[in-house]
C-alpha cells in the first residue's frame, strides 16, 4: 500500500481507499494517477508525486466525466535492486460492450529508449536475453526506473471503463529452471524456461456520471 505514515491506521486507511500495488515477486515499486489537471506538470519536477496527489486521482479512486476533455494518466515504477531491470511499462483498459467484458493492453512506455508503435501500442523487444546454463541476464538491457505520460487514444467520454498500470522486469529464469539448473538437470520442455516477473496497481475508474 501507499500509506502516508508506517502505522497501523494509516495502512488500514490505505487499503480502504484501494491504493495498492501487487507484484509476482519482486519489490518492484509503482505509482498510478489519473485526472484533468496533469498536463502542466513535468516527470523531472521533484514535487510530482506531491502536485499529482493535489488535484488528480491516485489508484483505487474514481475519476468522473469532464465535458470535452480526455484524462491523462502518470505511471512511475522502480525496479527492485536486486531483481531484473525493468522492460516496460503498460496501460490495460477494461469496458463493457455489448453487455461482454472487454480490454485492451497498451504499452505506454520502453525501456532502452525506445519507442512504442502508434499503430500496434507495443514495444519493440528491447532484446533481453538469459543464459539458460547459469541463469545470468544480459546486464545492458533495461531501466531502473520507467516513467511516463499517457492517455488513452481511443478514450470515449460516454463509455464507463477502468484502467490500471502494470510494469515488466526483463526476463529471468523460471524458478523451475533454477531448480533444474542446482540439481545438474535440463529445464523442462512443458514449461517456458523464462518469466517476466510484474508489478501492478489498483485500477482506477472512469464514469460518465
Amino acid at each position: 500500500v501507499w500509506a502516508e505514515e508506517n502505522t497501523r491506521e494509516s495502512i488500514y486507511e490505505a487499503f480502504r481507499r484501494k491504493e495498492t500495488f501487487g507484484t509476482s515477486g519482486p519489490r518492484i515499486k509503482v505509482r498510478f494517477f489519473a485526472g484533468y489537471n496533469l498536463e502542466s506538470l513535468k516527470l523531472d519536477d521533484l514535487s510530482l508525486i506531491q502536485d499529482a496527489y493535489a488535484n488528480n486521482t491516485p489508484m483505487g479512486g474514481t475519476i468522473i466525466q469532464e465535458k470535452n476533455n480526455s484524462p491523462r494518466f502518470l505511471v512511475w515504477a522502480i525496479s527492485d535492486p536486486l531483481g531484473a531491470p525493468l522492460q516496460r511499462a503498460q496501460i490495460i483498459k477494461g469496458w463493457l460492450e455489448d453487455g461482454e467484458h472487454r480490454e485492451k493492453v497498451f504499452d505506454v512506455a520502453c525501456s532502452d529508449g525506445l519507442s512504442v508503435d502508434p499503430i500496434t501500442h507495443r514495444c519493440p523487444d528491447n532484446n533481453a536475453k538469459v543464459n539458460l546454463d547459469d541463469c545470468s541476464i544480459s546486464s545492458d538491457k533495461g531501466d531502473s526506473e520507467i516513467k511516463t505520460f499517457w492517455k488513452d487514444p481511443e478514450f470515449r467520454q460516454d463509455q464507463d471503463a477502468f484502467y490500471y498500470s502494470r510494469v515488466l522486469e526483463n526476463p529471468t529464469c523460471r524458478w523451475s529452471t533454477w531448480d533444474a539448473m542446482r540439481d545438474n538437470e535440463s529445464p523442462r520442455s512443458d514449461i517456458p524456461a523464462t518469466i517476466q516477473e510484474r508489478a501492478w496497481s489498483s485500477p482506477i475508474w472512469y464514469t460518465k456520471q
